[in-house]
């Protein structure tokens, strides 16, 4: 018997209902931004030959893609997150918040981190500023 790739069953489909535009708000309601990109994630070549990973899907007008430019494209070259935490979120997949405000960052939201999506919100279940930000 196969492990998960994620300890919930629902991580790796939530993201499946997201897209980009969708209203983000924290688990008391307050408006996070908007979503700016979904990235589903990546897995192994192993399991990615077996069809059994999350895989996003690449963009049809851009170039033939791999994986590996989808991996390269998913973060911005300008993105100060560590090496660590960029590994985790590729792996996960992640969804990128355009946080509202003149002066906001991004975050990063982790498929665990969506408590759910509907009505063209996503909600979360934690707090704006316990989110991973670009600062």
């Amino acid at each position: 018997m196969e492990s998960p790739l994620f300890g919930k069953s629902t991580h790796n489909t939530i993201l499946n209902e997201v897209h980009e535009g969708m209203r983000v708000v924290d688990r008391d309601g307050e408006e996070i931004g908007t979503v700016r990109r979904v990235f589903l994630g990546a897995v192994s070549d192993e399991i990615h030959e077996r069809g059994k990973g999350p895989a996003t899907a690449p963009d049809p007008e851009i170039r033939d893609d791999s994986l590996f430019d989808n991996l390269a494209e998913a973060f911005s070259a300008d993105d100060p997150l560590p090496e660590a935490l960029r590994g985790q979120l590729l792996r996960q997949g992640f969804i990128r918040i355009d946080s509202a405000g003149l002066f906001a960052s991004d975050r990063y939201a982790t498929p665990d981190q969506i408590e759910s999506v509907s009505d063209d919100i996503v909600r979360l279940n934690l707090a704006k500023d316990d989110l991973i930000d670009r600062s």
